[in-house]
């Protein structure tokens, strides 16, 4: 009977090891693959995306699919973007490893990842608090301990912690928010996707400089919409 276990434990052990060798193989596929060739170049976001396991925060019906080239579905109407997308939008800050970023979306927790490994302080706001504690949990259980959750508005942002050198938006809206404008320190940039018209979002960096904004579009998206408390 204690062979039988033991040998039961040595095979689910070994199948531990190749599903994680197999993850880590199509981590290093998307990133050669989806992101740098398509002209990202940034050394602090590629090992970003190499270092994250993006399967773990999928839905487990997912994760098969979990290092592929296009959104997954999370839950609540929400879905975790593109690999790509998530990339693009971290370079676009240009980071150098010592800024505090606001995220407005927190959704599975995902791209609050990514910025947690290449800055010191990550503050990310989720209206949805099924998916803000769950997001929680997950990135307390992977030992992140300078990002931090808060569920509300993400339209207001986070006034307590204000000024942000950087700050990504992962829902699309119609304007940049005005207090995040107001919470964005000088010098430092925002990542939005707006809605141009009805049929259209265009991925916007927006830059803050000497109390103006500069904008310059960056590629054409598609992300769900901003939701406000009073919608919810």
């Amino acid at each position: 009977m204690r062979k039988i276990l033991f040998v039961i434990l040595v095979s689910f052990l070994s199948f531990l090891v190749l599903c994680k060798e197999n993850f880590e193989k199509l981590r290093k596929e998307m990133v050669e693959f989806q992101i740098k060739r398509r002209g990202i170049r940034d050394e602090k976001v590629l090992s970003a995306m190499l270092k994250v396991p993006r399967h773990l925060f999928v839905p487990p019906e997912w994760v098969s699919q979990a290092y592929e080239d296009y959104p997954l579905p999370i839950g609540e109407g929400q879905t975790i973007s593109q690999p790509y997308i998530v990339a693009l939008m971290t370079a676009s800050l240009c980071l150098k490893g010592n800024e505090k970023v606001l995220e407005i979306g927190t959704g599975s927790g995902y791209q609050a990842a990514v910025l947690a490994e290449i800055v010191k302080e990550v503050y990310t706001i989720e209206i949805r608090e099924s998916l803000a504690l769950s997001a929680e949990k997950r990135l307390k259980k992977m030992g992140y301990k300078n990002i931090k959750v808060k569920v509300g508005d993400g339209y207001l942002g986070w006034k307590e912690y204000a000024p942000f050198d950087g700050i990504i938006v992962t829902c699309a809206a119609p304007i940049p928010p005005p207090p995040l404008i107001e919470q964005l320190k000088e010098g430092g940039r925002m990542v939005i996707p707006l809605e141009e018209n009805p049929f259209y979002q265009s991925l916007v960096l927006l830059t803050k400089e000497k109390g103006k904004i500069k904008k310059k579009s960056i590629e054409a998206v598609r992300f769900v919409p901003m939701v406000r408390e009073k919608e919810k």
